[in-house]
């Protein structure tokens, strides 16, 4: 609510732009919750998909959010290019196809089509975002089920809903209005099983173990009810190796614990060595609440 005016209908424009460029870009969604000043979105990036795509459907992907140049027209139609006009299509088709599965391309892409209209809406001009985006890179199955989880419980810790499936924009909701009928999401990252069987692409756990954790989870939130863990904590967290108690404390403060590469130690480490970085802000919460530990 802003000046006595109603805006929820912007989480809906939102949550339908993020399934709309997901379609596009090689990017697949995860997990996401649209709040009422902000969202949090999990994705998958597919750099595999967007290398494969042959040049047509990069230019017919990159149509539908800009428009293409004159030689990408002339060579949907059928036009013979020279070789010079050859070579630079192809030039333009390869940077092209390196935005379709560039994660700030598809968040310029979300922002600016929501500031617009909001501007369009309120008639005025100027910046509607507070600053640009904040990512974090998950590095292995404990940080991704974490940050998820985390994602996906903002409406309840919020006081916006009180239960996953009352969560309005939000992937969880999805997913247990799919599960009721035995599906997935067509628009959601499927749950795949274990990353340690031979799975297809898709989130490494099952489905109705995670819901199971996600609404166990919802019901320890309040920090002010403590006191043991109760012998009903989904078996999932056993597998992962995060203590119920750290697992907890993870989805009220994963976001303000962690900045840019989320993982164990061993992954963090592995990472810094790929990156040439020396040190990582946060490597000690990932190696107290993130490393394997007993359960």
């Amino acid at each position: 609510m802003k000046s006595g005016n109603d805006y929820e209908h912007r989480r809906e424009w939102i949550e339908s732009r993020m399934h709309n460029l997901a379609s596009i870009f090689a990017l697949d969604i995860a997990a996401y919750a649209v709040m009422s000043n902000h969202y949090h979105i999990v994705l998958y990036i597919d750099k595999e998909k967007a290398l494969n795509w042959p040049d047509t459907e990069v230019i017919l992907r990159w149509q539908k959010l800009f428009k293409a140049s004159n030689l990408a027209r002339r060579y949907l139609q059928g036009d013979i290019l020279d070789h010079c006009e050859m070579r630079k299509l192809k030039e333009v088709v390869a940077l092209w196809r390196d935005r379709l599965m560039d994660l700030s391309w598809f968040m310029r892409c979300l922002n600016e089509s929501i500031a617009r209209k909001a501007n369009a809406e309120d008639n005025c001009t100027g910046h509607f975002w507070e600053g640009r985006f904040k990512s974090q890179a998950l590095l292995d199955e404990r940080a991704l089920a974490a940050c998820m989880a985390y994602v996906d419980l903002n409406p309840i810790r919020a006081n916006m809903a009180k239960t996953p499936e009352d969560s309005n924009h939000t992937s969880i909701q999805q997913r247990i209005r799919s599960a009721i009928s035995g599906e997935q999401p067509k628009d959601l990252l499927p749950f795949a099983g274990n990353e340690r069987l031979n799975i297809p692409k898709g989130l490494p756990f099952q489905l109705d173990h995670y819901l199971e954790l996600v609404d166990w989870s919802g019901r320890h939130l309040d920090p002010r009810k403590r006191g043991y863990i109760a012998e009903s904590t989904p078996p999932i967290l056993k597998r992962l190796g995060i203590s119920p108690k750290h697992w907890l404390y993870l989805n009220r403060n994963f976001e303000s614990r962690f900045k840019g590469l989320v993982g164990s130690v061993e992954t963090v480490q592995q990472a810094c060595i790929q990156l040439n970085k020396r040190w990582v802000h946060g490597i000690g919460d990932c190696r107290r609440f993130l490393s394997r530990a007993s359960c």
